[in-house]
């Protein structure tokens, strides 16, 4: 069985991309990539390409029609890392607002004692940079309203930089998997958690993009917000 594989979303991610390749192929831990992009029109995946080719059989490319929302091409990557039978399978952002040293740290705990191992901004003080008090404030009192909700003791309900072990994905029913923004994050956590297994959350500083365009909408945070009840009404009538 193969060890680690980091699966990242894109789209027009070419001021990010190749540096956040390099990153993770310069850690100290072997940790494979695969880029899933819907098709960028910036160039992002000819990128991903060129990359690949000095490090052969470590990037990977996964390229969809059309940009179609995050959590899709998640449950496109973790099915596809399944399939190529990788025991540790992360998510991570392209924009470096996730630094990718930390992976390490998800992994560290995820070989120790966790099925699911969470960089979390909020389980020790509020660790975020380059963000307005605004989005602070809504990102942390997103999380209060989730745990409220849901029960599960987790800060930082919305993040999305984790490490899985590969049978969390294997028995969770990722074909089920309804939501694309942060309402997909929460819904991982949440099945995850329905299913007993193991969650640790592991102190990490998030920073806000400094190239690229955020893909925060307003959609975004309405489909999250009803999200969390429908996924509790979906535990209470044991459907989830």
């Amino acid at each position: 069985m193969k060890q680690n594989i980091v699966v990242i979303p894109t789209f027009n991610e070419i001021e990010n991309i190749e540096d956040i390749l390099r990153a993770v192929m310069n850690l100290d831990t072997p940790i494979d990539v695969l880029v899933v992009d819907d098709n960028s029109p910036d160039g992002t995946s000819e990128k991903v390409l060129q990359i690949a080719q000095e490090f052969p059989n470590r990037i990977f490319l996964k390229i969809r029609l059309k940009k179609n929302g995050l959590g899709t091409a998640y449950v496109a990557g973790f099915k596809w890392a399944l399939k190529h039978q990788y025991e540790y399978i992360f998510e991570m952002d392209a924009d470096f607002s996730h630094n990718p040293a930390d992976l390490i740290k998800l992994l560290t705990v995820c070989q120790n004692n966790a099925d699911v191992a969470i960089g979390s901004r909020y389980v020790k003080g509020v660790n975020v940079v380059n963000w307005p008090l605004s989005r602070v404030l809504l990102s942390y009192f997103a999380s209060v309203y989730v745990r409220f909700i849901t029960q599960m003791n987790i800060m930082d309900t919305t993040a999305g930089f984790i490490c899985y072990h590969r049978s969390v994905l294997e028995q969770i029913n990722l074909d089920k998997i309804k939501f694309v923004g942060y309402a997909f994050q929460i819904e991982m956590k949440y099945r995850a958690f329905s299913r007993n297994f193991k969650l640790e959350e592991v102190p990490i500083i998030f920073t806000d993009r400094t190239k690229g365009k955020s893909k925060m909408s307003g959609s975004i945070i309405k489909e999250a917000v009803l999200g969390v009840l429908q996924l509790r009404f979906k535990k209470l009538f044991k459907t989830l």
